[in-house]
């Protein structure tokens, strides 16, 4: 019960704030979520006991000093550049080698790579269209919900043991029929969205989704620590929503900034 009232309230904020929202109270609504992911981020990377509140105040400030910014197109491609080299190139090899990534400032700088491109997308994608951003978000709901049910009815071969031991490739492939499914019906009630434009739009946002939930999740078994916090009840922690968000949409914006399928 207080997962779904949880999820009914924050529907409730969430919803018309997407959509009818000025640009600044969206930016500042997005920015206090990245406050509290930061908050998050800093207490399961072992900060010192008086810094996480800094941090998590420090990373909103931050993404409203980017706001500031942001009519200078660069700046958001900026960003979306940063989460590209991180999560292309540095997240899988991070888990590949199970990386405890030890030292104050280099999770430091790693929290600012997961949160701060996601706000930034989060910002981005609405100004283009609230429909836009609300399509990619339930696409990677799609898929964590897909993948949770195929999972439990099917899962017998285990993705990643060792990081996320709930995780199966039968998981991953029941999220990606969910998403074939999803991606073709949005396909065709979109007039010049092409099925195999979307569907590959969709197969890079399923493994980058999937790459952002188990790189929170190898941070948390560092931490011991089943959930990221408690803000939200029957949730856990912000993070604990976003982790697959904090990586699949800055790539989905940095891809739909010059690939213009919609």
């Amino acid at each position: 019960m207080n997962r779904v009232l949880t999820a009914v309230v924050l529907l409730a904020v969430f919803i018309p704030a997407l959509f009818f929202a000025s640009p600044l109270s969206w930016a500042l609504l997005i920015a206090l979520a990245a406050a509290a992911a930061g908050y998050e981020w800093a207490r399961i990377a072992a900060f010192p006991a008086w810094l996480p509140k800094a941090y998590g105040a420090g990373m909103g400030a931050l993404a409203m000093a980017v706001y500031t910014l942001s009519s200078q197109p660069y700046i958001m491609l900026i960003l979306y550049a940063m989460a590209a080299l991180f999560w292309v190139l540095v997240a899988p090899l991070w888990l590949a080698g199970r990386w405890r990534g030890e030292g104050f400032f280099v999770r430091a700088l790693v929290g600012t790579l997961v949160i701060l491109p996601a706000w930034a997308a989060m910002v981005g994608l609405r100004e283009r269209s609230p429909w836009l951003l609300l399509g990619l978000m339930a696409l990677v709901w799609i898929a964590d919900s897909a993948a949770y049910f195929a999972g439990r009815r099917f899962g017998r071969h285990k993705l990643a043991p060792g990081i996320s031991p709930g995780k199966s490739w039968e998981g991953v492939m029941g999220a990606g029929v969910a998403l074939a499914l999803y991606a073709s019906a949005i396909s065709a009630a979109i007039n010049g969205l092409r099925i195999p434009g979307a569907l590959m739009l969709a197969a890079a946002l399923l493994y980058f989704s999937i790459l952002g939930d188990l790189f929170e999740s190898w941070m948390k078994r560092l931490a011991g620590v089943k959930d990221s916090g408690s803000l939200l009840p029957g949730h856990g922690g912000v993070l604990d929503r976003i982790d697959a968000l904090t990586a699949a949409l800055p790539i989905a914006a940095g891809i739909l900034h010059f690939v213009h399928w919609i």
